[in-house]
């Protein structure tokens, strides 16, 4: 990793310095063990190296002025916090969610920028939080003084929306168990304690800060208010504790695993046990309408969407080049079948690509003063895209069929099988080595734990497919298009 200087007017960080940041005493379980040092961790020290060099790039004169901009103070900060003030300012951020999302082929979903973009909606419209006046919060104050620590430390966030479940019928009325979920047991001067449990922080053992907000199924009930809150703590908070699910970075070569050895962005369970949060980190307290509003009114889920849709595109071009650079090298893109299922995928990228444009080229200024891209695309976007994805998956398993079996490792090329590996595992178009390399970047994509992660992930990225295609439903402008079938009626 570069080991760049520190210099006066950055608000951006080092590489080296984030992963510094890191070494304290945040309380990470896997495999039934407690972490000492994520930075070390085998299945997750690899992701937070990755998006350490990532963090550098905000340095390298290549990427600089595409990533990052200087505010009104000369300070240098990335772009994604950036309040967008014209149409031009929303192309600019597209763009910069954009490049992040290259550096990975789309296959490290949770960079920095998805947050950061949620942070700056929030800290752009407080005085929609200013309306909270429970609690002894100053809570418009609190959104706009942690925007600036975010904002000028470059800290990474993580964030936890949803509570877990003892009754789905409970839960889909709007309604938490305190057995589980995470509610409010006490509350004083200083601030207050809650204790349960959040569903899945990604990206969480390898955080600088949670963010802790509201879901948007959280009913306005008294009985709800001790579940109605947003907060944003340190992961070294006493009583955060996190529980990973099992890496899918088991140690091996960039050869032999090319995106699972380099993009494991673990997942993890939150439980909080007594965790104090003091006034000045809380933006929402006690008020479950204002909750259940949050991320529509801010317009924090429209410049998130933004984000999602940049980083979409981006693992769309790259699942099409997959899909071609096998064709050629098997020369098998002659074949018409073959063809047409490649051409979905293109179809599809190009689908993706058309709803950003339209969206950031008809983005119009909000109630906030500020920009915003058209909503409409970016709904059509990523409610597509879990649809799209598997099927891309798909349409590579049909394409590889066995040759996604058929992949020996680096290893096999350095024993004494390596003549017969050379000579049996050509193609038309690429000698073994080459051929293999290809076929196990598609394994990984395709068949592997991360790349099945891949696809759960696209499919519940912003929820469950039933509710987001209702909220599109009830969210489409339905009166014109009814209109038009009245006035043919009426004609």
């Amino acid at each position: 990793m570069r080991d760049f200087p520190t210099k006066t007017g950055n608000g951006i960080r080092t590489g080296a310095q984030y992963l510094e940041g890191l070494r304290d005493d945040r309380e990470i379980w896997t495999g039934g063990e407690r972490i000492k040092d994520v930075t070390k961790a085998v299945g997750i020290a690899n992701g937070a190296t990755t998006l350490g060099s990532f963090l550098d790039r905000q340095f390298d004169p290549k990427y600089q002025d595409k990533v990052t901009y200087v505010d009104d103070k000369s300070l240098r900060c990335g772009l994604s916090f950036m309040t967008p003030k014209s149409v031009a300012d929303v192309k600019t951020k597209g763009a910069a969610y954009y490049e992040w999302a290259t550096w990975s082929n789309g296959m490290f979903g949770r960079t920095p920028d998805y947050k950061n973009a949620s942070v700056m909606s929030f800290a752009s419209a407080t005085s929609f939080l200013a309306q909270n006046t429970k609690g002894q919060g100053d809570y418009a104050a609190n959104m706009t003084t942690f925007y600036d620590h975010v904002r000028t430390n470059d800290k990474v966030l993580t964030h936890t929306l949803v509570n877990p479940q003892v009754s789905h019928a409970q839960a889909a009325a709007g309604k938490f168990s305190k057995e589980v979920a995470l509610h409010v047991t006490k509350e004083t001067d200083a601030g207050i304690y809650v204790s349960g449990a959040r569903l899945l922080a990604t990206l969480g053992p390898s955080a600088d800060e949670i963010e802790v907000f509201p879901s948007t199924v959280l009913k306005s009930d008294p009985k709800n208010i001790p579940f109605a809150f947003a907060f944003a703590i340190p992961i070294a908070t006493p009583g955060l504790k996190m529980i990973c699910r099992d890496t899918y970075d088991h140690g091996k070569s960039t050869f032999d695993a090319p995106l699972a050895s380099r993009f494991e962005e673990m997942d993890a369970v939150v439980i909080f046990d007594n965790v104090f949060v003091p006034w000045e980190r809380l933006f929402l307290y006690g008020q479950p309408e204002l909750c259940n509003q949050a991320f529509g009114t801010t317009n924090a889920v429209v410049h998130m969407a933004h984000q999602v849709a940049c980083g979409k595109l981006a693992k769309a071009e790259f699942m099409t080049g997959l899909l071609c650079s096998i064709m050629k090298a098997t020369g098998k893109d002659k074949d018409m079948g073959l063809k047409g299922l490649v051409s979905e995928v293109m179809m599809m990228t190009e689908t993706v690509r058309a709803l950003l444009y339209r969206a950031e080229n008809e983005a119009h200024e909000d109630q906030w003063g500020n920009y915003i891209p058209l909503r409409g695309p970016l709904d059509t976007s990523r409610n597509l895209f879990p649809k799209f994805y598997p099927r891309m998956v798909e349409i590579l398993q049909l394409m590889g069929s066995s040759s996604l079996m058929a992949t020996p490792t680096e290893a096999d090329f350095a024993n004494d099988m390596a003549a017969d590996v050379s000579q049996y595992f050509q193609v038309a178009n690429l000698d073994a080595k080459d051929r293999v390399a290809l076929y196990r970047l598609a394994h990984d994509v395709a068949i592997s734990g991360f790349g099945n992660r891949q696809a759960l992930y696209e499919r519940f990225f912003f929820g469950p497919p039933a509710l987001m295609n209702a909220q599109y439903f009830d969210l489409y402008d339905k009166d014109r298009a009814i209109a038009r079938v009245d006035n043919l009626l009426q004609s």
